[in-house]
């Protein structure tokens, strides 16, 4: 059975500009959705977070403007289901990814508060690239590359063909267009070769050597079965 490593932040907030705190969590739809698309392929999924705290759910992510309302109950519905995974996440300082055959992170606005400078995820992160197995990283969730480091000191990511939310998606949001920084900016300021969709909010998957990311919620669900297939193919 395949072992799969979600990895989730555990912030509930966001801090932009001037301290200003916007609440956010992790995006429905992409827990949700990729969640769902591994336990159908019969995947053992094991959650953790940083110190093991419960995830906080971004409330935006289940309004009306975050997707068509039948995606919205099925991701709220689904996350019903796996409410007590959630409530009870591992700590991710204990966690040995030797063990998992994937690991995957998704997003939310979260990942730029806590994963983006969390240690212990940027040596996960470095491990499992450097093992060659699959490593799955979501719209906000590439920030937690920005963590990883080799012995050396230098970004493993360099040179990365790689994806996340672009800069112009982020600022449809009023809030972020207050952010401090912004994620595309910093992916091409570490030497990742970043690329987008012709359009933003379009589904847009992109995948080198073992790396695998999606730029946007719309994504979740296309990254999710590029992940399946390609594990299904790589034990035939």
């Amino acid at each position: 059975m395949t072992k799969v490593l979600f990895v989730v932040s555990a912030a509930d907030r966001w801090t932009l500009k001037n301290g200003e705190v916007h609440p956010s969590g992790f995006w429905g739809e992409e827990l949700a959705m990729p969640h769902k698309i591994f336990t159908e392929a019969g995947w053992d999924i094991t959650i953790a977070t940083p110190g093991g705290k419960a995830p906080t759910l971004d409330r935006l992510s289940m309004a009306r403007t975050a997707g068509l309302p039948s995606k919205l109950r099925e991701v709220a519905r689904y996350l019903d289901s796996i409410q007590a995974e959630l409530a009870s996440p591992e700590d991710l300082a204990a966690i040995d990814p030797d063990e998992f055959d994937v690991v995957f992170y998704p997003g939310g606005h979260g990942p730029m508060e806590d994963l983006a400078v969390d240690p212990v995820s940027g040596a996960l992160i470095t491990r499992v690239l450097r093992s060659g197995k699959p490593l799955a990283l979501l719209c906000h969730a590439p920030a937690a590359a920005l963590a990883a480091r080799n012995e050396d000191g230098s970004w493993p990511f360099v040179g990365y063909r790689m994806t996340a939310l672009s800069n112009r998606e982020e600022r449809l949001n009023s809030f972020g267009r207050r952010a401090e920084w912004l994620l595309e900016d910093r992916l091409r300021e570490g030497g990742a070769d970043y690329v987008k969709a012709r359009l933003p909010l379009l589904p847009h998957v992109v995948v080198d050597r073992n790396l695998y990311t999606g730029q946007n919620p719309t994504s979740s669900e296309r990254l999710a079965k590029r992940l399946v297939a390609d594990v299904a193919q790589s034990v035939r």
